[in-house]
């Protein structure tokens, strides 16, 4: 039954979601299967980060991109002023205390001190880990590493000011702990062990007491990938421009269409009319003979023609003398008329009957 649909099956991707399995054990779940998955999970998530990087260079480029086209919609005297404001937007921006290596033993202790509220003099990395394993799975995941990281954040972004970007800020934050996983996620499980995190103390990355180097100094775009993007963006326009003049121009032939189908539709209705009024008419008026004479007889009641032949009847018939010693008849005149009186109620009581 199966084999009878057009059922389109894209094996890669049926094969992709089973690639962290070992293909050697298929009954039971061991310890190689945990390590491909993790691995497999781990890729995903490191995709997940290479496009959020991406993401963010297209934002980047999308904000510059739009104050450059709006300088160039200014008068010069405009321009100038727009100009001075943005450069001191930037020097405002980066007026903020010195910002710590995150994970770095500077880093760690500030964060032991006005975070945790404890003496800095009393630091110790192994109790300050178990501080911040917030879950207590014995581990440093993503999250709490994250969480460390708000102090030296608040140093350079509010939301308050004009001049810091929150789109910037979360890119801080994940290149922070990305800077962190890669010197101490030894294993790259993309979580950190007491081991691992005691150990990287022991590096001289761990006392290093330079400041870190925020988004707006870095370089996050070439001109060159500025240019391209802005020529996809042009690109992009062209292609939407194009459609709208398409469904544009689909929508005067569909109102034309319509106006079309309403002339058609007040015809119908205008017909329909017309036919109702020509049946009505032959209804209303009898039908005509070929002389123009109308064919119309007068129903005679049922009985009437019986009585017309009586009267016929009376009125025809000859008077002969009756035997001697009856009386002689009226004359002709006076018996039609006696004759018609007597008729006349029986005629009458007939025609009631009838």
């Amino acid at each position: 039954a199966v084999s009878s649909l057009d059922v389109q099956i894209d094996h890669l991707a049926l094969l992709k979601q089973f690639e962290h399995l070992d293909p050697q054990n298929q009954h039971t779940f061991e310890a190689r299967d945990l390590e491909l998955l993790i691995q497999s999970a781990t890729k995903d998530l490191e995709n997940y980060d290479a496009a959020r990087h991406e993401e963010f260079k297209r934002y980047e480029m999308m904000k510059e991109h739009e104050r450059r086209e709006y300088l160039k919609s200014l008068d010069e005297d405009k321009r100038r002023m727009e100009e001075a404001h943005y450069e001191e937007m930037k020097k405002k921006h980066k007026e903020h205390p010195k910002i710590n290596v995150p994970g770095s033993k500077d880093q760690l202790k500030e964060v032991w001190e006005e975070t945790d509220g404890l003496d800095p003099s009393d630091f110790n990395p192994k109790t300050f880990f178990k501080l911040h394993d917030t879950n207590g799975d014995g581990v440093l995941d993503e999250q709490e590493l994250e969480a460390l990281f708000t102090k030296e954040l608040e140093k350079v972004y509010d939301p308050k000011n004009e001049e810091d970007d929150m789109m910037e800020m979360e890119e801080e934050r994940l290149r922070m702990r990305e800077h962190v996983m890669n010197n101490v996620d030894t294993n790259h499980d993309r979580l950190v062990t007491l081991e691992e995190f005691l150990k990287s103390t022991e590096r001289k990355e761990y006392n290093e007491a330079g400041g870190w180097e925020t988004v707006d100094e870095t370089q996050i775009y070439t001109e060159e990938e500025l240019r391209r993007f802005e020529q996809e963006l042009a690109a992009q326009e062209a292609a939407l421009n194009q459609r709208a003049e398409e469904l544009r121009k689909e929508h005067e032939v569909l109102q034309q269409r319509q106006i079309e189908l309403d002339a058609q539709k007040k015809e119908y209705q205008q017909a329909v009319i017309q036919m109702e009024q020509k049946k009505s008419q032959q209804l209303d008026v009898p039908a005509a003979g070929p002389g123009g004479e109308l064919k119309f007889q007068a129903q005679v009641p049922d009985g009437a023609h019986e009585l017309v032949k009586q009267a016929e009847s009376h009125q025809g018939s000859d008077v002969h003398p009756g035997p001697p010693g009856e009386a002689h008849p009226a004359p002709p005149g006076e018996a039609a008329h006696e004759e018609k009186k007597d008729s006349a109620p029986s005629q009458e009581h007939q025609v009631q009957q009838v």
